[in-house]
């Protein structure tokens, strides 16, 4: 037995806003539930009390069955955790203690070597057995050995930086589905997943016998695996939830349909209030002459009192109008040239040229390079000129290659990071980012600049800092930074990861009016149908040109 039961809560954040407002829904058992909304509507801080990690201001989470939580930050593992760390981090609470227990105790006996540390680490020893520690290892071992291709005596201590954003995902989701708990929450975990990775995960959630809540924006995703949605649809006073007891074939219709129904009630609701208030001040007017009109006007006022009290019918939800505009401009007509180019240690040595106003798709497994690709033609190529260095401060990693890239006259490579790793505007809001501009682009007076975030569904988060938008708003700012940036080259390390649905598809129609060459990696199967031409990473370490799209890639044969 295993469900969730979500009761009307209430979330405010620090400074008064409402964030969630009477959230009420059922995760029931044995049901494959996806959570979807606009970006900073609110999910993964209803993941984060539903976990228990936030308490909310009103409402009861009941939930029944252990429960194995993936959170947003893992892909995004950049410190000095191993893999056993990320084994660990989705392990049962008794399980992860007892792990944790053993990692200090050794690390005491290493630094002290007397006889209490060594009685305690004979004792975490101990513990981790009777916790189960030895059987759970069986599992990571085959865990590892279907995310990574190693077992895990071989994996457990290699950095989890060293892992690819979709192989830190596998390994979690692996252990999550292999392991003993009966309820998952699952924050976006098709994320950095390459498309056999999310085909696997759809099977996986088709074939478990586990109740799954999961955030996801991946639209075939949602239509191949979700059976129920709950969608977070903002109001005036936060967040509201609505149920969808289907697949996301047949939600946008369901949708609109209620939309329409309730902005009907909505308009019959006002005529009726006309007509009340009307009848309300023709039997005042009449009973100042005729004291008989006075019973009248008492129950005129009574009916529009009980009408006022039960009030309007559920407000339609707010719509973001998200517009990106991505101008660009002229180039010369070659705008990326790559002879002999080898990614050391990634691919092998290919040639290709990518036209002014090509739209490529760059696809293929993880961990193939593609990423380096993109980082390499960002920084300029192989020894650029000044006029083709990136058009941000965005940090950007050496790609050791041999042969060479160069870019065309006039490209000015702007970059979109898959991670949203900015230094450069941490501690800064948004407004202050636009404001003050930078050496590549202007700054913008006040009022523009809330014009401009304004475009992009970001006019309440104007005086945010960057680091506390959610993943979907930060890259939306991303990309109006590009917009702002004058880049004629966009490079977009997989653009449509956190972007909610609508604001996936303003991407779309942005980069159909550019004026300028597109590269993007991309794992969104709906979005690479907008490519004209794919760049395919293959197993084999070459690089290969596509008319269409190919997914059946596997991971590229290395030593590992």
């Amino acid at each position: 037995m295993a469900h969730i039961d979500v009761s009307g809560i209430d979330y405010f954040l620090s400074d008064g806003t409402q964030l969630l407002n009477g959230v009420t829904f059922k995760v029931p058992e044995g049901t494959k539930t996806a959570l979807i909304g606009p970006n900073g509507t609110g999910k993964t801080t209803l993941f984060r009390i539903i976990s228990g990690d936030l308490v909310p201001d009103e409402g009861v989470i009941g939930r029944s069955g252990n429960m194995g939580i993936m959170r947003q930050f893992v892909g995004q593992v950049r410190d000095d955790s191993t893999v056993r760390d990320l084994l660990v981090s989705a392990a049962p609470p008794a399980l992860a203690a007892a792990a944790r227990e053993v990692d200090e105790a050794e690390l005491a006996m290493v630094e002290l070597d007397d006889e209490p540390s060594q009685m305690r680490y004979a004792q975490s020893i101990v513990d981790w057995g009777d916790a189960g520690g030895y059987d759970v290892e069986t599992v990571w071992d085959e865990v590892c050995m279907a995310a990574l291709g190693l077992p895990f005596d071989r994996a457990q201590h290699r950095p989890a930086s060293s892992l690819s954003g979709g192989e830190q995902k596998r390994l979690v989701l692996e252990a999550l589905f292999a392991g003993p708990d009966e309820l998952l929450l699952l924050d976006e975990p098709d994320n950095y997943l390459d498309v056999p990775g999310k085909r696997w995960l759809e099977d996986k959630l088709n074939e478990s016998k586990k109740t799954v809540f999961f955030i996801s924006h991946d639209r075939e995703l949602l239509n191949n695996a979700a059976g129920r949605i709950v969608t977070l649809e903002p109001g005036i006073n936060g967040a509201g939830a609505w149920v969808h007891g289907g697949s996301f074939g047949s939600y946008v219709d369901a949708r609109a349909d209620r939309n329409a129904r309730f902005e009907e009630l909505r308009k019959r609701w006002d005529e009726e209030h006309v007509k009340l208030k009307e009848l309300v001040n023709m039997y005042k007017n009449k009973a100042a002459f005729r004291s008989d009109m006075a019973n009248r006007y008492h129950a005129a006022q009574t009916r529009l009192a009980k009408f006022l009290e039960v009030g309007p019918p559920e407000a339609l939800p707010i719509e973001q109008n998200v517009q990106m505009r991505l101008k660009g401009g002229r180039t010369a007509k070659r705008a990326i040239v790559a002879e002999k180019l080898e990614l050391t240690g990634l691919m092998k040595a290919f040639s290709t040229e990518v036209w002014f106003g090509d739209r490529v798709g760059v696809l293929g497994s993880n961990g193939s390079g593609k990423s380096h690709f993109l980082r390499l033609l960002a920084t300029g190529g192989t020894d650029p000129e000044r006029e083709h260095l990136p058009v941000s401060d965005v940090e950007i990693a050496e790609v050791p290659h041999e042969g060479t890239v160069k870019l065309g006259a006039r490209i000015r490579p702007g970059f979109f990071a898959q991670t949203h790793v900015r230094p450069d505007l941490l501690g800064k809001t948004l407004l202050e980012i636009l404001h003050r501009g930078d050496e590549h682009r202007s700054g913008l007076g006040r009022e523009a600049a809330a014009g401009a975030l304004d475009g992009y569904g970001l006019a309440s988060q104007s005086e945010q800092k960057y680091e506390s938008l959610s993943g979907g708003q930060q890259a939306r700012f991303q990309i109006l930074l590009l917009q702002l940036s004058g880049a004629t080259l966009l490079l977009l390390d997989e653009p449509t990861d956190n972007l909610d649905l609508h604001s996936a598809e303003a991407l779309e129609k942005a980069i159909d009016h550019f004026e300028g060459t597109v590269l993007a990696v991309t794992h969104d199967r709906w979005f690479a149908r907008t490519f004209d031409r794919f760049l395919v990473f293959g197993s084999d370490g070459k690089v290969y040109e596509s008319a269409e799209p190919v997914w059946d890639e596997k991971r590229v044969v290395r030593a590992r």
